[in-house]
């Protein structure tokens, strides 16, 4: 049987309007409002993510709100509005993958672009295809990716906390996480500095 390993695992303690709107519209399970604490945890194999969950959920009150199993990694989300319910799930989690915070895969940005003043053409495609706010034409785009997926979480709430900005789109699984977001070239500034940080200040192995 092979070891569980912890890729990516973060805790947010006030999620943002825009993030929690965005996963209500993608998720499965109970949904999240602005503010409760939130914690994202990516492991592998993927099918160890239901052991994950089962503890987390019969050791406290959290809900969860988003489960997915990939071909090579699980990603569990569950929230809470006391921030202690969410830590002590983290605790559980840890506490059963013999693990500690410390022992995730240090994030890394794959990828990260501007596009100033988008065409309206690329406008378009992307409005076709994101479960978040639109993005107009002539709107600067901020496109990140990260490594493991469930940083591009992080990087999405940091930025909406720093700057006023469109979230477009956020994917926090897979082999890449990927996160879209929209508004003034100052913003978008602004908002990728802040995702950056959030990033780069992550300690891991």
């Amino acid at each position: 049987m092979s070891q569980t390993s912890l890729r990516a695992y973060v805790f947010l303690d006030s999620l943002q309007p825009q993030l929690a709107a965005h996963i209500c519209t993608t998720c499965r399970g109970y949904f999240p409002v602005p503010g409760v604490a939130s914690l994202f945890v990516e492991i592998a194999p993927g099918m160890a993510i239901h052991k994950v969950t089962d503890v987390a959920l019969k050791g406290t009150r959290v809900f969860a709100g988003t489960l997915v199993v990939e071909r090579a990694f699980g990603m569990l989300e569950v929230h809470h509005e006391d921030k202690g319910e969410v830590r002590s799930a983290g605790e559980l989690i840890l506490g059963h993958l013999g693990a500690k915070e410390g022992d995730r895969i240090k994030p890394k940005v794959v990828s990260n672009t501007i596009i100033r003043a988008i065409e309206p053409m690329h406008a378009m495609i992307i409005d076709k295809i994101r479960f978040g706010s639109l993005i107009e034409p002539g709107q600067s785009l901020f496109i990140m990716e990260t490594e493991p997926a469930a940083y591009a979480i992080l990087a999405a709430n940091e930025a909406e906390k720093a700057a006023n900005v469109r979230l477009i789109d956020v994917t926090p699984f897979g082999a890449f996480g990927r996160l879209y977001m929209a508004g003034t070239e100052s913003e978008i500034d602004s908002a990728s500095k802040a995702a950056g940080d959030a990033i780069a200040a992550i300690a891991g192995k």
